[in-house]
């Protein structure tokens, strides 16, 4: 479809091109450069507004349509979309560690509570970095007078305080296209000469009257895919909400020679896994159109020669090496110290490429201390560039709030807060807790963090764990037994972590520990039976290497974990028995110990939209003595759990000082967030315990004495507050094989001890 307006030449010279707003729907504007290109149509100048301001900057920068159609195909620019970031902007370090948390909240104490609500459901960090490297060299190059583009442009953006558009011709080209693509709630907004900027679109989504009156235009191709909303309705929320926000545009080009391309597409405004589509819609639209474009344009050249003025834009642009770091907050405020330190050595002459400048910039954003950062670029000498910052830091108390909700007994709640001081370095004080009848636990930490590229931390810790297996295959309705098994252990020491890359940290750490398990050694107990009970009291030192990339804190489909710990445990046991015993000497002392080796690789080998095919193996040899009795030493063992459910039951026949265990995931992605996951393993120990009652003594087995499988069938969705799954786990050595369940949350406990 499109509209004549009221007059137009013969003879046009300058040929001007607005772009509307519309989302993904947007990118069909791709698609219709891409047609005026081939037919020879020159743009000479263009207007853009939200969506039609980022096809329109990356054009006007020097980019061909083929080059942005690439770009928003790959899958980097999926992974804009989604506000998630790449494997490699990870910064293992800097991640806190990971807990059942399902929501949180950061909040000052000294602030109401409507300013500490969230702003933004989807982070901005990877799209702010894409954007700067993609448009910051030109902007800079152009001393950032949009009239120096390689097409001269204009940017509209919406102030919400004046309800007014703005126009922009000048300035930090990422910055206002920035602006003018920030959709209210989505991506977090950010300010421009003190004014609050949201997407253009909400008052202009047109901007043909710009073009009007920035450009003196002969003749103005338009391109719109959108729409006023519609009335609403008095049940419509929705558009109540959007009727107030946006302004209602003319989608016209009144008394000017021109014509309105309007292309007709399925794809809607968040549907960003079919711009392929909307592209095409775009062409088609065009090319539809292109006859009539063609007889009202004079000067109609061809595609080489406006690739050749192309080339001849982006040769002059300069290599970019940044040498200086700065912020727009103020000289003396702590930020200036600790993002300088995090990025540039100022004992060494640096002069960074934007592939050096990537890693340090998400090294920083990954900082717990740091809410949003937005990179501009300023031009100092030849390929010599100042990088600039606006750094907003985080609140400094964070509320943590989850925990594990099933269909077993099982439950378990979690709270979490955190004190956080961004300072010349970086601290933070924790304390969380895990409360529930099978699990509970309080943990206090305390760490001081040395900023620079390769950051140090220091923590000091506490914790109390205590495990209660009670006959926990029951469902959630059934009677549950007395407990069987109590193990309660405190222990407190000392970490320093570091970092080998993005992904990879080492971590050295020594704790003093008090172990406690009160238990049956036989399963024909009462209430009025007292337990055995044996106490380990020692300390251990732990070297660990760990390499995380995975999607995901649990249930994952994609990326690589690798762990290898060595640690040397030193202790004394002491045990003494309970009234259903009376065979074991009371008050048996040993001391014990031995080096342990564990290691757990998981990698995804296929990673497709619709299927994830994933290799898991753990491994675990240590030099471990017996302890006073059978159930005494197999409390101590290693256990395989490779599945997150294994973890809520006590399962001896995956117990066992030296093995090694190996399976595969299959995934299933039925949908984007619903997952039909299947978890396959196979067990073998290098020696298991073994016990003959009848003269009451346990040892060793023969080396590779049998060996276990277990499985796990899940249907998984992932919800924006954590996975919903119903699961279906089968352990063949139990009396109940099968054991399912229907849960909300996440498996996952604080660190044993030692086992």
């Amino acid at each position: 479809m499109f509209i004549f307006c009221c007059t137009f030449l013969y003879s046009q010279q300058k040929i001007g091109l607005v772009l509307s707003g519309g989302g993904a729907t947007g990118l069909a504007h791709i698609g219709v450069l891409k047609a005026l290109e081939e037919n020879g149509v020159k743009i000479d100048y263009i207007t853009g507004t939200s969506a039609g301001s980022l096809v329109g900057a990356l054009y006007a920068s020097g980019y061909s349509p083929e080059e942005i159609e690439a770009y928003v195909l790959t899958e980097d620019f999926q992974l804009i979309t989604t506000g998630k970031n790449k494997p490699n902007q990870r910064f293992l370090i800097r991640e806190e560690e990971e807990t059942s948390s399902l929501l949180s909240l950061d909040f000052s104490a000294n602030e109401p509570l409507n300013k500490s609500l969230p702003t933004n459901f989807t982070s901005s960090s990877f799209l702010d970095f894409e954007m700067f490297k993609l448009l910051a060299p030109a902007s800079a190059q152009a001393k950032n007078d949009f009239d120096s583009l390689f097409i001269p442009f204009r940017c509209v953006a919406s102030d919400i305080t004046a309800k007014e558009s703005i126009v922009y011709s000048k300035g930090n080209l990422n910055e206002v296209v920035r602006a003018s693509i920030t959709f209210p709630f989505y991506f977090s907004p950010i300010k421009i000469d003190g004014k609050l900027l949201f997407d253009g679109g909400l008052y202009n989504n047109f901007p043909s009257n710009v073009m009007y009156d920035e450009f003196n235009a002969d003749y103005i191709i338009g391109s719109n895919v959108s729409y006023n909303a519609p009335a609403p309705s008095e049940d419509d929320l929705i558009g109540q909400v959007i009727n107030m926000l946006v302004f209602h545009t003319d989608f016209s080009l009144p008394c000017q020679s021109g014509i309105i391309i309007e292309p007709q597409t399925d794809v809607h405004t968040f549907d960003f896994e079919n711009v392929k589509t909307a592209i095409n819609d775009g062409y088609l639209s065009t090319i539809q159109q292109i006859d009539s474009i063609k007889k009202n344009i004079s000067n109609i050249t061809t595609k080489e020669e406006i690739t050749k003025e192309r080339n001849n834009f982006r040769s002059k642009l300069p290599t970019v090496y940044i040498d200086q770091i700065s912020t727009e907050n103020n000289e003396n405020d702590k930020r200036i110290v600790y993002a300088e330190r995090s990025m540039i050595n100022k004992n060494k002459k640096e002069n960074l490429t934007l592939a050096d400048i990537e890693k340090r910039y998400f090294n920083l954003y990954n900082s717990q201390l740091i809410d949003f950062i937005f990179p501009t670029l300023y031009h100092k000498n030849d390929s010599i560039f100042k990088m600039n910052l606006n750094i907003r830091k985080q609140k400094n108390l964070k509320l943590d709030v989850g925990g594990h909700f099933s269909s077993r007994s099982v439950n378990t709640g979690y709270l979490g807060l955190t004190y956080k001081h961004l300072g010349r370095l970086g601290s933070s004080l924790k304390a969380e807790s895990y409360f529930g009848k099978f699990y509970g636990s309080i943990k206090t930490l305390a760490a001081l963090e040395i900023p620079s590229k390769f950051p140090v931390t220091l923590s000091g810790y506490f914790v109390m764990n205590r495990w209660d297996y009670f006959r926990n295959f029951a469902t959630f309705f059934e009677k549950v037994r007395p407990s069987f098994l109590v193990q309660n252990e405190i222990y407190s020491g000392i970490k320093l972590e570091t970092p080998i890359g993005n992904n990879q940290k080492l971590t050295i750490d020594g704790r003093y520990f008090s172990l406690e398990d009160d238990y049956y050694q036989t399963l024909n107990f009462s209430n009025s039976d007292t337990t055995d009970k044996t106490y380990f009291l020692g300390s251990s030192i732990r070297l660990e290497f760990l390499n995380n990339s995975l999607n995901r804190k649990q249930f994952a489909s994609a990326g690589h974990f690798l762990s290898i710990k060595i640690k040397y445990i030193n202790g004394e046991e002491r045990y003494i028995d309970g009234s259903s015993t009376t065979n074991n000497p009371i008050g048996t002392s040993k001391h014990h110990q031995w080096l342990s080796i564990n290691s757990e690789l998981q990698t995804f080998i296929i990673d497709k939209p619709t299927f994830h095919l994933g290799v898991h193996a753990k491994g675990v040899f240590n030099t471990q003595s017996l302890f006073s009795n059978y159930t005494s030493s197999l409390l101590s063992m290693s256990s395989f759990s490779p599945v997150p459910d294994i973890e809520t039951f006590f399962l001896s026949e995956y117990r066992s000082p030296q093995h090694i265990g190996s399976g595969l995931n299959i995934i299933f992605s039925v949908k984007k967030k619903l997952d039909l996951r299947i978890d396959a393993y196979y067990y073998q120990p290098f020696v298991t315990l073994v016990q003959d009652k009848e003269n009451n003594t346990f040892g060793y087995s023969k080396p590779f004495k049998g060996n276990e499988i277990l499985a796990s069938f899940s249907t998984i969705y992932h919800s924006f507050f954590g996975p919903i799954r119903a699961t279906l786990n089968y352990f063949p050595q139990q009396s109940s094989p099968l054991s399912f369940q229907v849960s909300y949350g996440y498996v996952l406990f604080n660190e044993r001890a030692v086992r």
